[in-house]
């Protein structure tokens, strides 16, 4: 799932009407969820948390910016919170299915449109930034609205988009690209708020004051405080008391979980608090949480204790649940707390039947499911098996030397799998859209145009997922030729099984592909998908054989005189 997080941040936090009527433009672009409001009547400033596909993202960002600058008058605002504009910071986040060079295009998308359009001038910050000097917000934000009118003026501080030209309603726009910030808090086994904050400033990267031998803190020779720095980079952190727990908790902000994992800060704490006689009883998630860093602790912890992370997504998340505690303090909630888990795809939800819904579902009088959604299975269960032989072969006496690329054979199986079954939906909501297509009107020239169009695109879509389908074959293929060769022998039958269901969906995605692209009338696209079609045949062709190969070879035993 492609999902990006974006927190545009508007300078209104006291009238309820107007900030409802900024959230009604999110909740109205399809895809797109709306996660929280958080208005204050103090900073006068209300951030907004929502989650979607990448162009669904940039659209509802456009449209809040756009009703924002409706209905703020920067002229007459006031407030305890730095901002520079109506809008005033309106930040990307790579959430899955995404990287942080997309969320820069959707940024300058972003700005460019906001720009365009609305005649705002627009800065872009952090990832985004263009000049190294406006990476900060701070450094942008500097002078706020009041100092813009000067700002323009000078040529260092031009907008990256739009006229260098004083908008006296809305002011100016910031919009950048970051990393997802996790709000997470350490429990320990006291209420002593100073033990708590004494491990936060051996864990943070700013550290701590340094002192001399009579305890003094050190000055350098321009009167700054010398620091000591902490042990990890993107990491904030102080230690608090929480009354409602009865606890001290260490406190912890990453702003950028692949540098610092949660699991790696965690182990540390556990660590320091027992050099300080404590205990760590757990932690808690303040908020939302990327899947990826919880799988990430999942497979952490499972290679601790020397078994392999190959394995369902589900028990990942299980395992990093409980090895971090995540509910010592309160029931920790997939479902609500892992940012992908808020945002579900439309659909017949195929994958979640039963085997025999699933099959019922498949033998009606419908044509989808169909072939399409059946090859996506097949070689959803060939990753599984695979995945199952590998995991069979980590730790089994004999076949230390292949452990570490079993590891990855799994790790890498389990990945296909679960793309593999989001294409059993994906195939059949393809189909469908092809239907909703013909069953458009063509009263006019303009309704037949259109009609024309979605056809096209829509039977492109369903192509394209089966060719995706039969690429993917030949991946799994690939998995079973390895699981095969270097497996545990007693599983050897899965293996080849594997072989032989991979080769199953790659034919029968081949054939779908076949039979959808008749349809399409964009020479350039069919000349395209043909030739990737049959190089990917040929390829599933050459590993298949292989796999019967290497079994028959084996099932067949020493030769003899």
């Amino acid at each position: 799932m492609k999902l990006v997080e974006c927190v545009p941040n508007f300078s209104e936090g006291r009238d309820l009407d107007k900030i409802r009527s900024i959230t009604r433009e999110i909740e109205a672009v399809p895809g797109v969820k709306l996660l929280d409001v958080d208005p204050g009547a103090s900073t006068n400033r209300t951030v907004v948390t929502f989650v979607g596909p990448p162009e669904a993202a940039v659209e509802a960002a456009f449209r809040a910016i756009a009703k924002a600058a409706e209905v703020i008058d920067m002229r007459a605002h006031k407030g305890a919170h730095p901002r520079m504009g109506a809008t005033d910071v309106c930040p990307f986040v790579p959430v899955s299915g995404v990287t942080m060079e997309d969320c820069v295009r959707l940024a300058a998308d972003l700005g460019r449109r906001v720009a365009g359009e609305l005649a705002i001038p627009v800065y872009l910050y952090e990832a985004a930034a263009r000049r190294p000097e406006r990476r900060n917000l701070a450094t942008v934000r500097a002078g706020e609205y009041e100092g813009l009118p000067e700002k323009l003026k000078n040529p260092r501080w031009a907008p990256d988009f739009g006229e260098a030209v004083f908008n006296p309603k809305s002011g100016a726009t910031i919009i950048g690209a970051r990393e997802f910030l996790i709000a997470y808090n350490i429990n320990l086994n006291t209420r002593d708020r100073k033990l708590a904050h004494e491990i936060a400033l051996s864990l943070r990267e700013s550290g701590r004051a340094k002192r001399d031998k009579n305890g003094d803190v050190v000055k350098d020779v321009r009167g700054s405080t010398v620091k000591v720095p902490g042990k990890f980079k993107e990491v904030k952190s102080v230690g608090w008391y929480v009354e409602d727990y009865g606890v001290a908790q260490i406190s912890v902000n990453f702003t950028d979980y692949k540098k610092t994992p949660v699991h790696v800060v965690f182990d540390e704490a556990v660590r320091l608090a027992g050099k300080l006689g404590l205990r760590v009883t757990g932690s808690e998630l303040v908020g939302l949480i990327p899947k990826e860093a919880l799988l990430m602790a999942g497979r952490y912890y499972l290679e601790k204790q020397g078994k392999s992370p190959g394995v369902p997504e589900a028990e990942l998340i299980r395992m990093a649940v409980r090895s971090l505690g995540l509910s010592d303090v309160v029931p920790f909630e997939p479902e609500k707390k892992i940012i992908e888990n808020q945002v579900r795809e439309p659909g017949p939800a195929l994958v979640g039947m039963t085997l025999r819904g699933f099959t019922d579902e498949l033998s009606m009088d419908s044509p989808a499911p169909g072939g399409g959604s059946v090859a996506a299975l097949c070689g959803a269960l060939s990753a599984g098996l695979s995945a199952m032989v590998a995991n069979l072969t980590v730790g089994k006496k004999g076949y230390e030397a292949v452990c570490g690329e079993m590891v990855a054979t799994a790790v890498e199986a389990q990945a296909l799998k679960d793309f593999l079954l989001d294409a059993v939906d994906r195939d059949t909501n393809a189909f469908n859209k092809v239907m909703e297509a013909f069953r458009l009107p063509k009263t006019t020239p303009e309704q037949a145009q259109e009609k024309d169009r979605a056809i096209e695109e829509a039977n492109k879509e369903a192509t394209l997922v089966p060719l995706e389908v039969l690429e993917k074959a030949v991946d799994a293929v690939g998995l079973a030729r390895i699981a095969a060769a270097k497996g545990n022998k007693n599983s050897l039958s899965d293996a080849g099984v594997a072989g032989l269901a991979a080769q199953a969906a790659g034919e029968g995605a081949y054939d779908n592909v076949l039979i959808n692209i008749g349809g399409i009338k964009d020479a350039k696209f069919v000349d395209q998908v043909k030739r990737r079609a049959s190089a990917a045949r040929k390829t599933l062709d050459k590993e298949g054989k292989s796999v019967r190969e290497i079994v028959a070879n084996v099932l067949a035993g020493p030769k003899t005189d």
